[in-house]
C-alpha cells in the first residue's frame, strides 16, 4: 500500500494571492484531516491540533499541553521539548492552549531539523508518558517542608495562572468571554483558575488525553518547500495501527440572549492605592465565521470603528476623558462564533455607566449617519495592504496561515476560505462602491440591534489579593487538618520523590534516541545582508537590495544626542506626536486617514544600544514607513508634513497620548514583568539602558504620571519642551536614512528621497553631554501580584570578561538546563532565563511568574558551582552550540533584514567580527564552560538585584537579606 492510497484527496486548489498550492486530505483509516500548503517558503511549518473543549476550569487542557511534551514512548526523556529548545535550528517551537483546542506547531528552515521536530512532536501527542508526576510538576501538588510546617500548593501552571489572574487585562478578557458563552465550553477557563486547578485528578487527566488526542480528532498541517509526498509518508507512519473513533469535541453554538447582560467582578490593587480606577468592556456575540465576505466586511467595519486614533468610536471614548485607554480590539475570529469587544481601562468606578452609554450612543449615531468616506477608504486600504504584504514579523508566515485556517476548519468549515482573500476582498470593495450604507447596515445588524451583548465591569478591590491568599491558606489548613500523620509523611515523601525525578539526569541511551543535527550540518559561514553605503545631502544612506514584492521599507532616524539630558523623557512622546497630533493643515483624524489610505503604515520607534569597546551609546528616534512603490512619493510627503509641520499645541490631544501611554505601561507590568525587571536591572550599568529606562521603563512610568499632572497645571512649560525637542531634533544634519527595496525600483525613487531630505531643516547640531544617573543598589518594585519576577545581573566587561563566542552556547545551556530545571521544574516558576548583551556586556538572570524570591536568587548564585562541577557530554555540547547557531540565524523577512543590517552599522558590528564569533561558537569546548564559572562567581558576589512582586513578599525578602532592597511602589 502506498502512502497516497491511505489518503483521500478532498481539495486541490492553487491560491494565487499566496503563490501556494493547497491540498486537503483525509486519512482513510482514522478520518484525520491534513492540510498541505506547498510553496517556495524555506521557513517550513508543521502543526497538529486537537479539539479539546474543557468541561471545567481546572486547566486540564493547559496542563496536558505542558505534560504531553514531557516524554513519550519513543523518547522516554524528562522533557524532549527542552532538548529541542536547546539543540535545534527551529524558528518556532511551542504549544498553545486555546479555549477549545490545543495546538502543537514547529517551524525550521533546515529540512532535517524540521523532520526531527515533526517526529518528536508526533510521538509526544500520540504516545506521551503523562505519569502522575507530570500532573504534579506541570499542574499542581501539595508540598510540606516538615510535619509542623503549613501545607502549600506548587506547580508550573498553577503559578502561571496566578500571574494571569493578577493581570486586570487578562481578567477582563476571561470574564468577557465567559459572559458571552455561559452555556458552552467557552464559559470555562481552559487555562485554569488557580482556585479550581487543585481539583484536577490524575484519572481525569489521563482520560482527557484518551478522549481527545486521537487521530480522528486531529487536524494536521504542513506548509513550505518540503516534499509534499514525504508529508503523507510521515503522517501515514505515525497513524499506523489506529482506527476511526467517535470523538465528541464539537463546541455547540451559544443560544442567543433575549437581552443584554451585565457582570461586575473585582480585581486586585495595592492596599495603599489612592482612588484606584477600573475597567469596563462591552462584548457582542456575532455569527459563525462561515461567510468570507461577511467576515471581511466586519473586519473593515471593526478597523473603521476602533483600530486607529482617528476611528470614530475610539476617538469618542478617548475624547470623553472617562478613561485612559481603549480595550477590546474590536473583531475577533478565533472561536467558533466571532465576537466584537470594546471598552476602556483607567475608568473611575463612578463613570462605568457613562462609558457604556457613550459606546452605545456612538454606535447608534454612526449607524444612522454613517462614516466619513476617508475613514472607510483608510480601513479598506489598511486591510488590503496587510493581506497582500503578509508580514508576520518573526512569527512564521505558515503558522499565521494555519491559525487563520483553524477559524473555519475546526468547526466543519472550509479551511481555505480564510486563506484565499482576493474574492471576499473584491466583494467588499464592490459592496462599498455600490452601497453607501454597507457598513452602516453591518453595524446595525451585528452591533446596534444585537441583543446578545454583555457589559463586564472590573472594580478595583484593595483587599482582594489578601482575601485570596487567606482563602488559600485556610483551604490548605483545613485539608492539612484532615490528614493523618501518615498522609502528611506521604506528602513529604511524594515531594521528595518528585524532586528526585526532577534532579535525575536522563538515561544516556534514551537521550541518544532523540534525533538531532551534528555540527557538520551547520553552515560555518555567517548569513550576510546586502548593504550599500552612500550619502545624500551629506547624511548616511543605507540601502539593502532585497526583493520586497514592490514595497519600500523606509526608516528616517535622528540622533538623540542632539537633545540635552532633561529633554530625553520627551523624545518618545514627541515621536508619537508626529503621527498622532496632526499638522497645521490636517488635524490628527485627517492625517491618520491619509496615512492609512496611502501607505502600509507610518510609526515612530526608538533604537538605543551600548557599543562594545566604544564609550557612550547609539540613541536614535526613527520614523518608519512602508508603501507600495507607486505611492512612495505620497508617503514621503507625509513624512515631510509631520516632521516640519506637526502641531504640538493641542493640549487635550497630548494629554490623551500621555494617559494612553501611562495606562498601557501599567497594564503591561504584570504580563511582562521579566522584561520590566531586566530593563531596570540594565539601567544600572550603561548609558543606553539608562536612556531606555527614561523613555520606556519604570522611570518613564513615573515621569508620565508627573507629566499628566503638568499637562493640566502647567501646559505652557510642557509645550515649550516639546517645541524645543522639535527645534533641536528635526535636523537634516542629525539624520540617517535606511532603505530596503530591490535595486530596480530604488533607482526610480532615489531622487524623491533626496528631494524629501532637502526639504528638512538643516542647522549645525550641538551634541549634548549626558550624565547618566545610574540607579545603584538592589531594588524591589512593589505591585499587586500573587507571583514574583526576580532578576540579578552585572556588566561582565567591567568584571574583566572578554567576549568569546562560547558565551552563546553557555547561556543557551544555562537557560535550557540549569535554569529550566531549578527555577521552573523544581521552583515552580513559569519561566527562568538568562540574557547577555554583546554590545553592553550585561548578563542577567530572570524569572517569570515565580512563587519564590530568595530561593531563586540562591539558584542564580549557585550557577557558578554548577558550571564548575559540570560533566558536559559531547552530545550536550553539540546541542548547546546548535541551539545558539539557530538563534544567530533566525529567520527574517526583508524589512527585518534591512533593519538588522542598519543596527549592525550603527553599533559597528562588522561581518568579520560576526564570523569570528561564529567560529568561536562552533569551536566551543567544555573548558569554556568551566572558565565562565569564574565570571558567574563574580556576578554572584557583585551582581545587582531587581525584583518585582507583592510588597509583603519584597519586605519579607528584604528582612532576610539585611534590608538591602530599596523598595518602592510601582503599581
Amino acid at each position: 500500500m502506498t502512502w497516497n492510497s491511505q489518503f483521500e484527496l478532498l481539495r486541490d486548489e492553487y491560491i494565487d494571492e499566496l503563490r501556494t498550492r493547497a491540498r486537503l486530505f483525509r486519512h482513510r483509516p482514522t478520518g484525520a484531516q491534513l492540510l498541505s500548503l506547498e510553496n517556495d517558503d524555506e521557513n517550513k511549518v508543521f502543526g497538529i491540533t486537537f479539539r479539546t473543549p474543557p468541561a471545567d476550569s481546572t486547566g486540564i487542557a493547559h496542563i496536558l499541553e505542558h505534560a504531553v511534551l514531557g516524554g513519550s514512548e519513543k523518547y522516554p526523556l524528562k522533557e524532549p521539548f527542552v532538548q529541542l529548545l536547546k539543540g535545534s535550528l527551529k524558528t518556532f517551537l511551542n504549544a498553545m492552549t486555546y479555549p477549545d483546542r490545543t495546538v502543537y506547531p514547529v517551524a525550521s528552515q533546515n529540512l532535517q531539523d524540521f523532520y526531527n521536530l515533526v517526529d518528536v512532536y508526533l510521538d509526544a501527542v500520540f504516545h506521551p508518558l503523562i505519569t502522575p508526576y507530570h500532573l504534579q510538576q506541570e499542574g499542581w501538588h501539595y508540598e510540606l517542608e516538615s510535619l509542623d510546617a503549613p501545607l502549600t500548593y506548587k506547580g508550573v501552571v498553577f503559578n502561571e495562572m496566578k500571574g494571569a489572574y493578577s493581570s486586570p487585562d487578562s481578567l477582563l478578557y476571561r470574564y468577557s468571554q465567559q459572559s458571552l458563552f455561559p452555556d458552552t465550553p467557552y464559559g470555562r477557563d481552559s487555562g485554569g483558575d488557580p482556585r479550581v486547578i487543585p481539583e484536577l485528578t490524575y484519572q481525569a487527566f489521563r482520560e482527557f488525553h484518551r478522549r481527545y488526542y486521537h487521530p480522528s480528532n486531529a487536524f494536521i498541517y504542513f506548509y513550505g518547500d518540503d516534499d509534499p509526498e514525504a508529508r503523507l509518508r510521515i503522517i501515514g507512519e505515525a497513524l499506523q495501527g489506529y482506527g476511526r473513533a467517535e470523538v465528541q469535541a464539537e463546541v455547540p453554538l451559544q443560544p442567543p440572549f433575549p437581552g443584554p447582560r451585565r457582570l461586575v467582578q473585582p480585581f486586585g490593587v495595592a492596599a495603599e492605592e489612592q482612588a484606584p480606577k477600573g475597567l469596563v468592556q462591552l462584548n457582542w456575540l456575532l455569527p459563525e465565521n462561515t461567510d468570507p465576505t461577511l467576515t471581511m466586511g466586519l473586519s473593515v467595519l471593526s478597523y473603521a470603528l476602533v483600530s486607529t486614533q482617528a476611528s470614530p468610536l475610539r476617538k469618542a471614548l478617548i475624547d470623553s476623558g472617562l478613561g485612559e485607554d481603549v480595550t477590546g480590539g474590536g473583531l475577533s475570529t478565533t472561536l467558533r462564533q466571532m465576537t466584537f469587544r470594546v471598552g476602556m481601562r483607567g475608568v473611575d468606578p463612578a463613570n462605568m455607566d457613562k462609558v457604556e452609554a457613550l459606546i452605545l450612543d456612538t454606535l447608534q449615531q454612526l449607524a444612522r449617519d454613517g462614516f466619513e468616506e476617508e475613514m472607510v477608504e483608510a480601513a479598506y486600504n489598511s486591510i488590503e495592504f496587510s493581506l497582500r504584504e503578509n508580514n508576520t514579523g518573526a512569527y512564521p508566515r505558515g503558522l499565521s496561515l494555519m491559525m487563520r485556517a483553524h477559524s473555519t476548519w475546526l468547526y466543519g468549515g472550509d479551511p481555505l476560505a480564510t486563506l484565499a482573500f482576493e474574492r471576499p476582498l473584491r466583494a467588499v470593495r464592490q459592496a462599498l462602491d455600490s452601497d453607501p450604507e454597507y457598513l452602516q447596515r453591518l453595524l446595525r445588524t451585528y452591533l446596534v440591534e444585537n441583543a446578545h451583548r454583555t457589559t463586564v465591569i472590573l472594580q478595583p478591590d484593595p483587599e482582594l489579593n489578601r482575601r485570596l491568599e487567606e482563602e488559600e491558606r485556610a483551604r490548605l489548613a483545613a485539608i492539612r487538618q484532615q490528614m493523618s500523620q501518615q498522609e502528611l509523611e506521604a506528602v513529604m515523601e511524594n515531594a521528595r520523590e518528585l524532586k528526585r525525578r526532577q534532579e535525575t539526569p536522563d538515561d544516556p541511551e534514551a537521550l541518544a534516541r532523540l534525533p538531532t543535527l551534528t555540527l557538520a550540518d551547520l553552515d560555518p559561514k555567517i548569513k550576510t545582508i546586502p548593504l550599500a553605503q552612500s550619502e545624500v545631502h551629506g547624511r548616511p544612506l543605507l540601502f539593502h537590495d532585497l526583493f520586497t514584492n514592490g514595497i519600500l521599507y523606509l526608516s528616517v532616524g535622528f540622533d538623540l544626542h542632539g537633545l540635552p539630558q532633561e529633554l530625553l523623557p520627551y523624545a518618545k512622546l514627541f515621536g508619537q506626536a508626529l503621527v498622532e497630533m496632526g499638522t497645521h493643515r490636517e488635524d490628527f483624524v485627517k492625517l491618520s486617514q491619509r496615512i492609512d489610505r496611502t501607505t502600509g503604515g507610518i510609526s515612530p520607534g526608538l533604537f538605543l544600544s551600548a557599543q562594545r569597546e566604544r564609550p557612550g551609546s547609539q540613541a536614535w528616534l526613527f520614523l518608519h514607513g512602508k508603501a507600495v512603490v507607486d505611492r512612495v512619493p505620497e508617503m514621503l510627503a507625509i513624512f515631510h508634513d509631520v516632521l516640519t509641520d506637526v502641531r504640538l499645541d493641542n493640549q487635550e490631544r497630548f494629554r490623551q497620548i500621555v494617559l494612553k501611554d501611562k495606562a498601557r505601561m501599567e497594564s503591561a507590568l504584570i504580563p511582562s514583568g521579566h522584561s520590566v525587571v531586566y530593563g531596570r536591572l540594565q539601567a544600572g550599568f550603561n548609558e543606553a539602558a539608562w536612556i531606555s529606562e527614561q523613555m520606556g521603563g519604570i522611570s518613564h512610568l513615573f515621569f508620565l504620571r508627573e507629566l499628566a499632572t503638568a499637562v493640566d497645571q502647567d501646559w505652557p512649560s510642557v509645550l515649550e519642551k516639546l517645541e524645543e525637542v522639535r527645534r533641536l531634533l528635526v535636523n537634516r544634519n542629525l539624520a540617517l536614512v535606511n532603505v530596503t527595496l530591490d535595486a530596480d525600483n530604488w533607482s526610480r525613487l532615489e531622487s524623491h528621497l533626496a528631494e524629501f531630505l532637502a526639504g528638512l531643516p538643516a542647522a549645525a547640531p550641538t551634541f549634548a553631554r549626558w550624565s547618566a544617573d545610574l540607579p545603584a543598589g538592589d531594588e524591589g518594585l512593589a505591585i499587586p501580584a500573587q507571583v514574583n519576577y526576580v532578576g540579578k545581573g552585572a556588566d561582565l566587561y567591567r568584571l574583566g570578561y572578554r567576549l568569546h563566542g562560547s558565551i552563546l552556547a553557555i547561556t543557551n545551556f544555562l537557560r535550557t538546563v540549569y535554569l529550566w530545571d531549578r527555577v521552573r521544574v523544581q521552583g515552580g516558576a513559569y519561566g527562568g532565563f538568562c540574557r547577555f548583551g554583546q554590545q553592553s556586556g550585561v548578563f542577567g538572570f530572570l524569572s517569570y511568574r515565580d512563587p519564590n524570591l530568595l530561593n531563586t536568587l540562591d539558584v542564580y548564585d549557585q550557577a557558578a558551582t554548577f558550571l564548575r562541577e559540570l560533566a558536559l557530554s559531547p552530545d550536550e555540547l553539540t546541542r548547546s552550540i546548535i541551539g545558539a547557531i539557530g538563534a544567530l540565524d533566525a529567520y527574517q523577512l526583508p524589512d527585518a533584514k534591512g533593519y538588522t543590517s542598519m543596527v549592525r552599522y550603527l553599533v559597528g558590528e562588522t561581518d568579520e567580527h560576526r564570523q569570528q564569533i561564529r567560529n568561536e561558537l562552533l569551536s566551543t569546548r567544555p573548558v569554556h564552560f568551566r572558565e565562565f564559572a569564574d565570571v558567574l562567581a563574580q556576578v554572584s558576589a557583585q551582581g545587582r538585584v531587581v525584583v518585582m512582586g507583592a510588597r509583603e513578599a519584597l519586605e519579607q525578602a528584604n528582612s532576610a537579606r539585611g534590608n538591602r532592597l530599596q523598595v518602592q511602589k510601582v503599581l
